[in-house]
């Protein structure tokens, strides 16, 4: 019985530390979110599709669509170095890219897990162009 309870504890501790969840994602509140973009060194990263960018997003934000075909391509382009805050439009989109970007070598990610709207109505602009 021992000898299952160790076999059963290592297994564990290997499965966490083979985690998919990466330290270089931090998921932030509406508010935090908000507030994080307004520093001058971060990208402000919208990976909804083209319409729904084009129907409104924040100022200054780059849209890369995570359901695209290119999408790991595109942010291979990006500067991992960068600091990157990256929303959708209910935080479930931006969560899946901001863990691809971290699996591809990015180190600094904010990802909201609010959406544009909630964004909006804590005090964020939306834009159309």
């Amino acid at each position: 019985m021992k000898k299952i309870f160790a076999l059963l504890s290592i297994t564990a501790l290997l499965l966490t530390a083979c985690s998919t969840s990466s330290s270089s994602v931090t998921k932030v509140s509406a508010p935090e979110f908000l507030t994080k973009i307004s520093a001058s060194d971060v990208v402000i990263l919208d990976v909804r599709t083209p319409e729904e960018f084009a129907a409104g997003h924040l100022p200054n934000a780059v849209n890369i669509n995570i359901e695209a075909d290119d999408f790991d391509a595109q942010i291979a382009n990006l500067d991992k170095v960068t600091t990157y805050g990256v929303y959708c439009r209910s935080g479930n989109r931006s969560g899946i890219a901001s863990e691809k970007m971290a699996q591809a070598g990015f180190s600094s990610i904010f990802n909201s897990t609010a959406g544009l709207d909630e964004l909006v109505a804590n005090g964020a602009m939306a834009v159309t162009n």
